[in-house]
């Protein structure tokens, strides 16, 4: 028995070394992208290359596992109780952070920045990206796919979502005669997360390339030019993050924001490392049914708030707008902050994962209502790398509080197993994310949930 055992010991221990080879990746490609420039630039490739490489899971995974927890569940109200409440959660918490934005991003000083004329068409380009994506009715029309399969290869989160559901209500209605597609889904799911375990160990490789070509592009002038909003831009989400999301976790839940971070904080890594919260998606679903929370929520929420729940995009556009403003002398009103911003937020739903996205996105907003602001995205292009990485690890933290939060509002979380994981009674298994290491199935029983009614009867790997 011992010599089985002592496998699964070095499997595990692999799994240390690779987000300890992530660290030292990063900081030997901000070394080259300071002493070569032009060289950290060059390897770009390897860093977009790593994202696409997740990305092209991410359609299989959501599609898995909200197919795994709709088909799963007893009762088709608890999927709509559940998806209702986290929608309105969402709403609610993109507003708080809106109103957070606009105070802090009205509070900055204004700066001194003046175009070049090579950064003045940045905007243009933006904007004209941006446009490409249609407006709130495409984006309505877009959650229907082509297909039912096109959905698995056009890459759309909301598309995949949509099929997914219609699947999972299908194989619900079935009964008894559905267990079979279950299953069968179960073991496309173990090979998916197969393949996203080999994907994962090219990691630090990714985060060299990535972060070695937005430092010898962005170069320390720029930095220090653009320290003020970059500072308040964190200090920002660093409010948000503590104050609000770590209150209502602690009325709500019960669970300390500290605790959760300290729990999540190799998923926050890999986003900072990747400047892509879609790096950690599969990641944070796995963790948040170790945690206790339900598969029928962890597949609603989880997927949902990458589409709906943007704090950090929101915190972002809003503070970007103002500094835009500000720094060519054409300050907001209020009723022009207000109307720019509750546009922008809904023309960006979708792209919480895209790294990138929220710039397009911003030029897309001025260009739509203030066309003579458009050149000044122009001031910001070259550090949005950086500001993409706290928004996305913004809305990353923000989808894990809000998984919690709307379990607990549920009855779909196990508070006592939640309590024992993350006083790190019951550490998260990482050979889970890896099918072949032999992990057996767990299961969260009926009982083990509030209301009994969560229970999941095909057994599934966390």
């Amino acid at each position: 028995m011992s010599a089985g055992a002592q496998p699964g010991a070095r499997r595990r221990d692999r799994t240390h070394f690779l987000y300890v080879a992530v660290i030292v990746a990063v900081v030997l490609g901000i070394a080259v992208g300071f002493l070569a420039p032009d060289v950290g630039v060059a390897l770009n490739p390897l860093g977009e290359g790593f994202v696409d490489l997740v990305r092209m899971m991410i359609s299989p995974i959501i599609f898995c596992t909200i197919v795994l927890g709709v088909g799963s569940v007893r009762r088709a109200a608890q999927v709509g109780r559940v998806g209702g409440t986290a929608l309105l959660y969402f709403l609610v918490m993109s507003a708080f952070a809106l109103v957070i934005g606009l105070v802090v991003g009205n509070l900055l000083p204004a700066t001194e920045l003046r175009l070049t004329e090579e950064l003045r068409g940045v905007g243009a380009e933006r904007a004209a990206e941006a446009e490409e994506g249609g407006g709130t009715v495409d984006f309505l029309l877009g959650i229907v796919p082509t297909s039912l399969f096109s959905a698995l290869t056009d890459g759309s989160v909301l598309e995949t979502l949509f099929v997914a559901l219609l699947v999972g209500f299908a194989i619900q209605g079935l009964g008894e005669r559905g267990e079979s597609a279950l299953r069968g889904v179960e073991v496309i799911q173990r090979i998916v997360f197969k393949v996203l375990a080999m994907v994962m160990w090219v990691a630090p490789i990714g985060a060299f390339g990535a972060i070695a070509a937005v430092v010898g592009a962005t170069g320390v002038d720029a930095l220090k030019a653009l320290a003020t909003v970059m500072l308040g831009f964190y200090v920002t989400c660093a409010l948000f993050v503590l104050v609000v999301l770590g209150l209502l976790l602690r009325v709500v839940a019960k669970v300390s924001i500290f605790s959760l971070l300290r729990y999540v904080a190799r998923e926050l890594l890999l986003i900072v490392s990747t400047s892509s919260s879609e790096t950690a998606l599969p990641r944070l679903i796995a963790k948040m049914e170790h945690l206790g929370v339900s598969r029928p929520t962890v597949g609603i929420v989880v997927p949902t708030g990458y589409s709906f729940n943007l704090d950090g995009t929101a915190i972002y556009l809003t503070m970007a707008s103002l500094f835009i403003a500000t720094s060519l002398g054409q300050p907001l009103s209020i009723g022009e902050q207000v109307s720019l911003l509750v546009f922008m937020v809904i023309a960006s739903k979708g792209a919480a994962g895209v790294s990138g996205a929220g710039l397009a996105t911003l030029a897309g907003g001025l260009a739509s209502h203030r066309p003579a602001l458009l050149d000044g995205v122009g001031l910001i292009v070259g550090i949005d790398r950086f500001m993409s990485e706290a928004r996305a690890v913004t809305n990353f933290i923000g989808n894990a509080v809000g998984t919690v939060v709307i379990g607990t509002w549920t009855g779909q979380v196990d508070r006592e197993r939640a309590s024992r994981v993350l006083a790190g009674q019951l550490p998260f298994d990482e050979r889970s994310m890896d099918p072949s290491h032999g992990a057996q199935p767990q299961v969260l029983e009926p009982d083990a949930v509030a209301d009994g009614t969560a229970g999941d009867p095909v057994p599934r790997t966390r």
